[in-house]
């Protein structure tokens, strides 16, 4: 279904049974939601952006007061969230239930968990809270179309905004004291997981999510990890271009793919706004080869607070809100 049909039919349903369909309505509201969500419409002209997005929060709307699911036990009244291949139900207590959206995802939900598990297993307990918590796992069967579901439970903090919500509360770009400490912490869960021998492989806008009172970083959606050495399963639509190239020529991954990419979106956070040496930094963590960039993010990390100091001298805590 292409986006500008996706709109008309939202535009034209007189009622949820128009909008679903009567047979797979679960399916229907799937497929609407992957062609119009927000972070896939970034190649659309303005106009069909804007009907898209509100062509978005009317299905996702109607769908939520459709119905209520129970899924061994928990309860999904609404999607909290509609990520890139999976819709998030908030189902109490801090933890959100993953579920794929089309049953051919399985196996990126296979590597999500895998990849929490390995984290929890062979990480540092302290900065655990970096990424999710796996809670729970299990595989479901849609009973009108068979289909078997990989389902997963996480756990992590409240209050949690991705970096697409910064960005867009501070549209001229955020001042680099601010990025600072969300780089600092990013690569900490970067190197929670690359000495875990993980790469988390996605280290992009929608996957990277703060907590702006207390400073908090949480690295989320592990679905296209790799073990180091290996290959990124997938591109995340709309991010083609931030991509290193390892990923896009299906190269063997490194610690420095993810490395490029958290310089990316500290780059593109301070836009205009970026200091000379901030720049240089990010320049460096992002060259072509892979061989060329940094491979160990804690050692990374302790560069970085070399050039901060340079900047601004010794750390201090800065508050920062998502309105300028």
């Amino acid at each position: 279904m292409r986006t500008e049909e996706a709109i008309r039919l939202v535009s034209a349903a007189r009622d949820d049974e128009e909008l679903f369909g009567a047979d797979e309505p679960e399916r229907r509201y799937r497929e609407l939601v992957a062609v119009l969500h927000p972070d896939r419409l970034g190649w659309l002209g303005p106009g069909v952006r804007a009907a898209a997005t509100e062509a978005f929060v009317q299905v996702t709307t109607r769908w939520r007061a459709r119905r209520e699911t129970v899924l061994r036990g928990y309860r999904c009244g609404r999607p909290a969230y509609s990520g890139d291949l999976a819709d998030l139900y908030d189902v109490g207590a801090d933890q959100l239930l993953k579920l794929p959206r089309d049953p051919r995802d399985n196996d990126l939900m296979d590597r999500e968990e895998n990849a929490l598990r390995r984290l929890a297993e062979r990480g540092d307990p302290r900065w655990l809270p970096y990424v999710p918590r796996l809670v729970d796992s299990f595989t479901h069967r849609d009973a009108t179309t068979g289909a078997e579901r990989r389902i997963t439970v996480l756990a992590t903090a409240p209050g949690l905004h991705n970096l697409v919500e910064v960005r867009r509360a501070y549209p001229d770009g955020l001042d680099a004291r601010d990025v600072a400490w969300m780089w600092r912490r990013l690569l900490v869960a970067l190197g929670l997981a690359h000495r875990a021998g993980v790469v988390h492989g996605a280290v992009l806008p929608p996957h990277v999510l703060i907590e702006p009172h207390e400073h908090g970083v949480v690295l989320v959606d592990w679905c296209l990890s790799a073990e180091t050495g290996g290959v990124v399963p997938a591109l995340v639509p709309g991010y083609e271009q931030w991509y290193p190239v390892e990923v896009t020529d299906r190269r063997p991954c490194g610690p420095g793919t993810d490395i490029a990419m958290a310089a990316h979106c500290m780059t593109w956070l301070m836009g205009a706004a970026a200091p000379r040496e901030l720049l240089a930094f990010a320049q460096g963590c992002r060259q072509r080869p892979l061989s060329a960039r940094p491979d160990d993010a804690w050692r990374l990390l302790g560069e970085l607070d070399e050039v901060l100091h340079r900047l601004y001298g010794p750390r201090t805590f800065r508050p920062f809100t998502l309105t300028p």
